[in-house]
């Protein structure tokens, strides 16, 4: 079995080799083609994956290669993971919304219109060279924007996040059970999702969860324990920037970027990737982000291709899942996997409060989808607009002056 990861110099794909190694059984992998445009980036990442495969002893070959066609022919499933513009574009996605009083974040906001306007064009070009019969497993934010994009193109694309796998590990260990006994009533968008229960062996035990551990779990995802006592559920940590959208910008305002912390720990990665002695994962990776990505996605791709029908949270199209979106709206839920694809689970009705706030959301992101499509600066102020974490006509227009004059190099429509 060929596997193909597009964006594979990243600094989390060590992460994937990992779980190749570790979950060899449930992915027999024979070749990983690593396809990246950066050659030094990826000699370093490609020399650390061969080490780590071998060292545990994993027969995998690893291909590593700057042409997209080479890496991709024969793939029997291909995994996205792009940062269009480096930590560079995403420090000015993470900093430039604060000057209007906006949250600066790299998926939401502004900052995540911003990278879905550089990503979408991209791998909607890239995917147009991936064999038609191949899975593409998308794991490039804004997950779900791109994932609905790739749908849309009328490719086999599934969108993968690691929100849903992190709650369920975590809560797995806090009832000192295997997570495979979890299972979550997951439901949202990705990036704006609420786990309103937590079934072990098929009993909903949040509330007991929250009780116990409530005030971890508030401490986890950044928001008040009174706050999640009162939902009954727990938001997603994302969830912050709109329930705390102040607070969240005065704390922004006084500390470094996430990109700049992440360009640093990147640095050093490639330091350690670069070192032949180096064979295992490096424990800077855990902060790195990503946990449990290599875990998600082995069990993603080893459900599509082998049709185990197991049930797990991924992006895929609404088709009357949430009643109230449309039907080409991409939702964040548990779905069963086939090879035939996603088949998405019966979702409980959302309450109010959840629901209106994904369908503003949802609608922004219809909006965002066509502006990274067609361009404008029309397009990019009616999306930000849209979004309700801007959502003031002032505002929005001084945002998509800002935003297109630091991203022109990555809109060409910018240039008509």
């Amino acid at each position: 079995m060929k596997l193909a990861v597009v964006g594979g110099g990243s600094t989390y794909t060590p992460e994937l080799i990992d779980g190749f190694a570790r979950l060899r059984e449930d992915l027999p992998v024979s070749e990983i083609a690593l396809v990246d445009p950066d050659a030094g980036r990826l000699e370093r990442v490609a020399g650390i994956s061969r080490r780590m495969l071998a060292r545990a002893g994993h027969p995998a070959r690893v291909v590593a290669t700057g042409s997209l066609e080479e890496g991709v022919a024969g793939a029997q499933a291909v995994l996205l993971q792009l940062r269009v513009g480096g930590q560079a574009a995403r420090e000015v996605d993470e900093t430039l919304p604060l000057r209007c009083g906006c949250v600066g974040q790299e998926t939401t906001g502004a900052g995540g219109l911003a990278k879905a306007l550089r990503t979408v064009p991209v791998v909607l070009e890239l995917a147009a060279k991936i064999p038609p019969d191949a899975w593409i497993v998308d794991f490039t934010n804004p997950v779900g924007i791109v994932t609905r994009a790739l749908l849309d193109a009328g490719h086999r694309a599934v969108g993968l996040c690691n929100v849903a796998i992190g709650f369920q590990r975590r809560f797995a260990a806090r009832l000192g059970v295997a997570p495979g006994r979890i299972s979550l009533g997951h439901v949202g968008l990705n990036h704006l999702t609420w786990e309103r229960a937590v079934h072990l062996d098929g009993r909903d035990v949040l509330p007991e969860l929250i009780a116990s551990h409530g005030r971890e779990i508030a401490d986890e995802v950044g928001l008040p324990l009174e706050l999640i006592t009162r939902l009954g559920a727990v938001p997603s940590y994302y969830l912050r920037y709109f329930y705390a959208h102040d607070e969240v910008v005065r704390e922004q305002r006084t500390r470094p970027s996430r990109a700049a912390e992440v360009a640093a720990m990147e640095a050093r990665l490639l330091e350690l990737y670069g070192d032949p002695a180096v064979d295992t994962k490096p424990e800077l990776l855990d902060r790195r982000g990503g946990a449990f990505y290599s875990e998600a996605a082995v069990a993603l791709v080893a459900s599509l291709l082998g049709d185990r029908g197991d049930v797990q949270v991924v992006n895929l199209r609404n088709a009357g899942t949430l009643p109230f979106l449309p039907g080409e709206a991409v939702v964040e839920v548990p779905a069963r996997i086939t090879a035939a694809g996603p088949v998405p689970l019966p979702v409980e009705p959302v309450e109010p409060l959840y629901a209106g706030l994904i369908a503003h959301v949802s609608a922004y992101e219809t909006l965002a989808l066509e502006a990274a499509l067609y361009g404008g600066a029309d397009r990019v102020a009616d999306a930000l607009l849209a979004h309700p974490l801007i959502g003031q006509e002032a505002i929005a227009r001084e945002l998509t002056g800002l935003l297109l004059e630091a991203n022109r190099a990555y809109l060409p429509w910018t240039a008509l």
